[in-house]
């Protein structure tokens, strides 16, 4: 046991050794967690686990690093069919003790039974549907489900008591009966198992006993023989009961036992007639019920074809409902455009037009677009080459590819700005199309320094130069100071080297 103050390895001093801090409290509340986590064993050795949860949870309260404790708490709920609970227990355990900790396997080998643990969740979510169908009165959904959650689940002692209790309320105490032994087989001491099974003790008039058959039927045994057991060393002696003679009382008893006889011999002829009418009224309401169940599945599966339907149709209308915004986005944006345009506003239309969607406009908006396209699309071109220069220089490959593909879409391409685009894709390690636009530049400006660096770079890059025949440029004319230009540019567009 260490300090809580400097966490030093107590002794047998009321003060801790290193901090001189009176300990003295501590340790008794130590001594008291670990009364109560015996107290609690001792429980559930023999199957008391309603007490023993409440003993090992007196233990965590008084000290909730009381590992033995938390493990054994897991434990129980486990044997009482609160998984859940019993992981969450295991969880906190080796979360406060990573290493040597029993919780570890516990939760090692539920995880390893993968079957056993879907079993178990499946059951569980089945038992909530079942308090769902009692909510709503559906009680017959909810005595079947709980059969099949049981089967799965045979230690689920809510379960039982749901069980139980849908048979109380129907009147039938003697299935309720059985329902609840076998739940106190689980948990002897369950305070809800004890109080229904007085409910259906003060409904019946008849006491439950929880003893095993075999035992009652000993006992039954040696009343009836009146043998007298007992042993002699290594061997078992049985003293038969004293011969006693037989009166007139003793033969008026026996003739009575065979009137009673022939009397329940008489009652066993008649007894299977009715019972098979019973079976006959009861297989006529079981076809009834099939008839009702197949119904109401029909029903079900045509209620899913409408509801399918409708989603498909809200979602047809979300999307024409999202194109029609978009459509109305780019026209209203291509109207700005125009209006600065006509104002002369070179600017404000540049950015007008960027946010329209060429593709969404009819033949006559597609028109105007082109016309003002050709007076500021060397504006919109440019802005998007110095956004994505100053993009490829921050490292954003991704904006800087994007910028130069919307700039190489406006006008004719420049293999400027088609080399920054090879060199983006280059420096993102998209080796692939890096070569692509490398080549592309060899083939439609040969001859030209661009040309020349983009084969440098092909050929650092694994790529092949597959350069086009001598004189097959595409009208590159070569300036006063020995560079070139392209052969076409568009009016008022400049381009940076």
């Amino acid at each position: 046991m260490n300090c809580v103050v400097c966490q030093t390895v107590l002794t047998a001093s009321d003060y801790c050794p290193k901090c001189g801090c009176n300990v003295k409290a501590l340790k008794k509340i130590d001594a008291l967690s670990n009364f109560y986590y015996n107290q609690g064993l001792e429980k559930a050795q023999i199957r008391d686990l309603s007490g023993a949860i409440t003993c090992l949870k007196r233990s965590l309260k008084m000290n909730k690093m009381n590992i033995q404790a938390r493990n054994l708490l897991g434990l129980v709920y486990f044997e009482t069919g609160e998984v859940v609970a019993a992981l969450s227990e295991w969880v906190i355990s080796k979360n406060m003790m990573p290493e040597g900790n029993l919780a570890s396997a516990y939760i090692d080998k539920l995880q390893k039974n993968t079957n056993r643990l879907d079993m178990i969740n499946t059951s569980i979510k089945k038992y909530n549907q079942c308090l769902e169908y009692c909510r709503n009165g559906n009680l017959d959904m909810a005595k079947m489900q709980l059969k099949k959650v049981l089967t799965n689940n045979p230690k689920l002692i809510k379960g039982y008591h749901l069980l139980a209790l849908i048979y109380i309320h129907e009147g039938e105490y003697e299935k309720a009966r059985k329902q609840l032994k076998a739940a106190a087989k689980i948990d002897k001491t369950n305070t809800t198992t004890l109080r229904f099974l007085r409910e259906i003790e003060e409904q019946t008039g008849r006491a439950t006993n929880l003893d095993s058959r075999f035992k009652m039927r000993e006992k039954e045994d040696e009343k009836q023989n009146g043998s007298i057991v007992y042993k002699s060393g290594n061997d078992t002696i049985i003293q038969p009961p004293e011969y006693k003679e037989k009166s007139i009382t003793n033969t008026l008893v026996n003739l009575l036992l065979g009137l009673l006889v022939g009397a329940a011999a008489l009652w066993f002829l008649i007894v299977p007639a009715k019972t098979q009418k019973i079976n006959q009224e009861a297989n006529k309401k079981v076809v009834e019920y099939s008839g009702k169940m197949a119904t109401i599945s029909a029903e079900l599966a045509r209620m899913q074809e409408e509801m399918e339907a409708s989603t498909e149709s809200v979602n047809t209308a979300q999307t024409q409902i999202q194109e029609a915004g978009e459509k109305a986005a780019a026209y209203e944006n291509l109207i700005k455009a125009w209006q600065a345009h006509q104002e002369g506003n070179s600017d404000t239309a540049a950015n007008a037009i960027e946010g329209v969607n060429a593709e969404l406009l009819s033949v006559e908006a597609k028109s105007m677009y082109d016309s003002i396209m050709k007076s500021v699309g060397s504006t919109v071109r440019k802005k998007y080459v110095n956004e994505a220069s100053a993009a490829l220089e921050s490292g954003d490959y991704d904006t800087a590819i994007a910028g130069l593909e919307k700039a190489l879409n406006i006008g004719k391409q420049d293999k400027n700005t088609m080399f920054q685009l090879a060199q983006a894709y280059d420096k993102k390690g998209d080796k692939e199309n890096a070569n692509q636009w490398y080549q592309k530049i060899i083939d439609e400006f040969p001859g030209t320094k661009a040309a020349s660096d983009a084969k440098d770079y092909l050929e650092a890059n694994g790529g092949s130069d597959q350069a086009p025949a001598e004189g097959e440029g595409d009208g590159e004319v070569p300036t006063e100071d020995g560079g070139e230009t392209d052969g076409e540019i568009q009016s008022g567009e400049t381009i940076e080297e």
